[in-house]
């Protein structure tokens, strides 16, 4: 790995437009070397969004974390080490990353601290979300990467940062860090950590890529670059977890949709094919508890007599289920509720 950059133009390549493209890629070099720099407002920038995220996360309020995003510089220093390891400067990009970690400890410190403050004893969804990380993730961070190079490169773009900030969650995870470490919650913790590296390493390598194909004078340097193919390897190797939760993840899906299914096909079955609930009560609703072996239905019905259905009908119901949704077994119950007719005290006059 070089410690010194490459030159932006190769010797011997096409001269024709040299000056033009040379003076743009010298400003783009300026202007990265201006994103990597650790400034007072880099670091007021991420005090406000991490301050922003951690409070937001504790009220479960999705607009608070998206507005912490939006203000949240960490894509800029990002971009910058990008575009060093494809130029070739090992000693940018170190003052690129020194610049993104010094803002990770920041965020920690204050996500933190306010988690402590706050004492919170439990967390909402929005925590929650950002501990399950999974391929979904990195596609959306590789192509955020990728995308925020271009709108680097094409200033005609440049309006698009912002929804690119919104769509990788890299302040959220690293608050969500901190109020799990203030917790004790060390799973949490973890799991948001592995979601923040992912979309560290997805801007990373799609911002790598994408300048790689756009820029003539970078073409070809990534496969000769150490440091941009242990990148890129690192990005790889994330699939392993990544893929379990996915997988995970549409397994879970699969297995809601089956259950409503079932839930929809008993309900129709219990309405209109039995007399015990469709005809002689009214049937309200029904639910299945499938965290029990084997599931237990519980229908809801509304009955004139205090006795019915009896315990008899309603195991005849359950076999009925039961031969209709073989091979599975269920177990139902019913919760009868009395209907009493009440009228006037005597006759009309």
């Amino acid at each position: 790995m070089p410690t010194t950059a490459q030159p932006l133009i190769a010797p011997g390549e096409e001269r024709d437009g040299l000056p033009t493209r040379q003076q743009r890629l010298e400003a783009l070099q300026k202007e990265f070397e201006r994103d990597a720099r650790f400034s007072l407002v880099f670091v007021v920038l991420t005090l406000g969004a991490s301050l922003i995220a951690t409070l937001g996360l504790l009220a479960n309020s999705p607009a608070m974390v998206i507005g912490a995003m939006v203000v949240a510089p960490w894509i800029q220093p990002l971009e910058a080490m990008a575009f060093e390891v494809v130029r070739g400067s090992l000693p940018s990009f170190a003052r690129a990353l020194r610049t993104l970690l010094l803002g990770v400890v920041l965020a920690v410190v204050v996500s933190v601290g306010v988690g402590w403050l706050a004492a919170m004893p439990t967390f909402g969804e929005e925590v929650n979300a950002l501990t399950r990380p999974n391929l979904l993730h990195l596609g959306v961070a590789l192509a955020a990467g990728g995308m925020a190079m271009f709108a680097k490169l094409r200033k005609e773009a440049i309006s698009a940062l912002a929804g690119l900030a919104i769509a990788v969650t890299l302040m959220p995870p690293v608050c969500v860090v901190g109020l799990s470490l203030s917790a004790g919650l060390w799973e949490q913790s973890g799991g948001a950590l592995l979601l923040f590296l992912t979309d560290l390493l997805g801007i990373l390598s799609g911002a790598m890529v994408a300048l790689s194909l756009l820029e003539r004078p970078f073409r070809g340097r990534l496969r000769r670059n150490r440091l941009g193919l242990t990148s890129l390897a690192l990005t790889a190797l994330l699939v392993v977890p990544l893929g379990g939760s996915f997988f995970n993840l549409v397994a879970t899906r699969r297995r809601q949709v089956q259950e409503q299914r079932i839930e929809e096909l008993v309900q129709q079955s219990l309405r209109n094919e039995t007399l015990t609930l469709g005809r002689d009560s009214r049937l309200q609703d029904v639910s299945i508890q499938w965290d029990k072996d084997p599931p237990l239905i519980v229908a809801r019905a509304a009955v004139s007599d205090p006795k019915l259905p009896t315990a008899n009908q309603v195991a005849e119901v359950q076999r009925f289920i039961n031969h209709r949704l073989e091979p599975r077994r269920f177990r139902l119950v019913v919760q009868r509720i009395a209907i009493e007719v009440v009228g006037p005290e005597g006759g009309l006059n």
